[in-house]
């Protein structure tokens, strides 16, 4: 029997997906089977493997969900994590099939996971257990360039990649494409600049769009820019950390709560990210931290005045208990569901706006995307016309200042704007070019509806009707 009071009983994160899923499927014109099509997950396959570690045999589970083959290959992270299941997993690849199509990447959803806590493992054994994990997806084409990508997520990075696209090119030595089978991977391995703060970048991007708006800013109860506004961050992880050092160095915000598992840090004047960091990476959390106010029920912060929330750990972390009491005006989900569908609910009639995870947290896919096309055309972005935009840009420049000099002192360029305008784009420029492009394109596309239509009174179902419409117009396309 479940302690919970009733009216407090939440929903799983999977039922939350399917709830906000039939939300805005309630509002399309799709035949019953194409409506089931589109909601079920194709294929889970579970995986228990052993490894010989520290003398004896140790017993893994895995698992590696398709949710849609509408676009191949499937594209979708791999966590490490023991709260990793069947259901999880599942509804974490059902996101990604509606967060692929929603930006474009040509990619079905999938999502898989391992049921283990990284930090009990050393470097050696851990590269062990990936391994063999990646042999036993591999073999099953559950890895592979053209069938299914994997990519970092929680408890993973870029070391993790590296070793999986490794195992793979083992497997299959005379595969020219082999390092397209896993992106994420890091840039001296065939990874791609920006890979590593993508996400985070793209939350960035997705915030800088909605306040490109002022009738939207304005619906969140909000006016102006960026510039000044108080940000709360729960979780400092890769995508928190990104996001929140990007909006406090580049766009003035002021990063006035940073929430972490062993308590909160507070300070109404900001604080300082990259050091809150490293104090972190140093400690293991944010207790003792010299600066700021120490919170140790972190949770309480999310309940905090601040112009904008970003959760951007685990899902479930707003949910019936404590959504009455969030005060953000804003909250942009930098996490996979961390708003669940009972606390979508309570903050919608509150008048919260809500940037929903599917769009706000795409920059890792997006990017990866970006990875895995250099991948398969074995080149980096930028080699090929960087120098010869660099000489057209010269002849430009070259000309104006012959121009300046004619007319003497009353007309010069601003200094420095030589050596920024002669600079080519490089990779890195070029990714995050490709990625504010996106974030805006698609924004765009979930705002149209969202204002067209009197049934749509939020961004998420507004986010889910492209998504589904999307998906629904490629299975059409194949005859289904």
């Amino acid at each position: 029997m479940s302690t919970t009071p009733a009216h407090l009983q939440e929903p799983s994160f999977r039922e939350s997906v399917d709830i906000m899923f039939n939300r805005a499927v309630a509002l399309m014109d799709l035949s019953p089977g194409l409506e089931e099509k589109i909601r079920v997950c194709n294929a889970t396959y579970t995986v228990r493997f052993g490894v010989r570690l520290r003398g004896k045999i140790e017993t893994f589970t895995g698992y590696r969900s398709v949710h849609s083959e509408h676009m191949e290959p499937v594209k979708g992270g791999i966590r490490y994590s023991m709260n990793v299941n069947q259901n999880e997993v599942e509804a974490l690849a059902a996101l990604m099939t509606y967060k692929c199509a929603l930006v474009e990447t040509p990619f079905g959803g999938s999502k898989g996971g391992l049921c283990i806590d990284p930090r009990e493992w050393d470097e050696e054994e851990l590269e062990r257990i990936t391994r063999r994990f990646a042999y036993e997806l591999a073999k099953r084409d559950l890895i592979h360039p053209s069938q299914n990508v994997p990519a970092p997520d929680m408890g993973t990075g870029e070391r993790e990649m590296a070793w999986i696209a490794d195992q793979y090119r083992r497997m299959n030595t005379t595969d020219i494409n082999a390092a397209a089978c896993v992106t994420g991977k890091p840039a001296h391995a065939g990874g791609i600049q920006g890979r590593v703060e993508a996400t985070g970048r793209g939350v960035q991007y997705a915030l800088k769009e909605f306040f490109r708006h002022p009738e939207d800013v304005q619906i969140a109860g909000l006016s102006g820019t960026l510039d000044g506004k108080r940000v709360i961050v729960q979780g400092l992880g890769n995508v928190g950390f990104h996001a929140a050092k990007f909006l406090r160095e580049e766009d003035g915000c002021k990063i006035t709560g940073i929430i972490e598992h062993d308590g909160a840090l507070v300070d109404e004047n900001g604080l300082d990210v990259p050091a809150v960091r490293e104090w972190i990476g140093k400690t293991g959390g944010v207790k003792g931290y010299p600066d700021g106010k120490y919170v140790e029920n972190g949770a309480s912060v999310l309940e905090h005045d601040c112009d904008i929330l970003i959760p951007a750990a685990m899902e479930g972390v707003i949910n019936k208990g404590n959504a009455p009491r969030i005060q953000a005006p804003l909250i942009i989900e930098a996490a996979n569901g961390p708003v669940t569908a009972g606390a979508d609910e309570i903050l919608r009639e509150k008048g919260t706006v809500m940037i929903p995870d599917m769009y706000a947290n795409a920059g890792g896919v997006t990017v990866s995307y970006f990875e895995w096309v250099k991948n398969l055309s074995h080149i980096r972005f930028g080699r090929m016309q960087r120098r010869q935009e660099e000489a057209r840009h010269e002849l430009i420049v070259g000309e104006l200042e012959r121009l300046s000099e004619h007319m003497g002192d009353q007309w010069s360029m601003t200094p420095n704007f030589k050596q920024k305008y002669l600079r080519g784009a490089g990779e890195l420029e070029l990714v995050r070019s490709g990625l504010d492009d996106t974030m805006r394109t698609a924004y765009q596309a979930m705002r149209e509806v969202w204002h067209s239509r009197e049934d749509v009174t939020d961004l998420r179902t507004a986010a889910y009707l492209v998504s589904i419409g999307r998906v629904a117009t490629s299975y059409r396309a194949k005859g289904l």
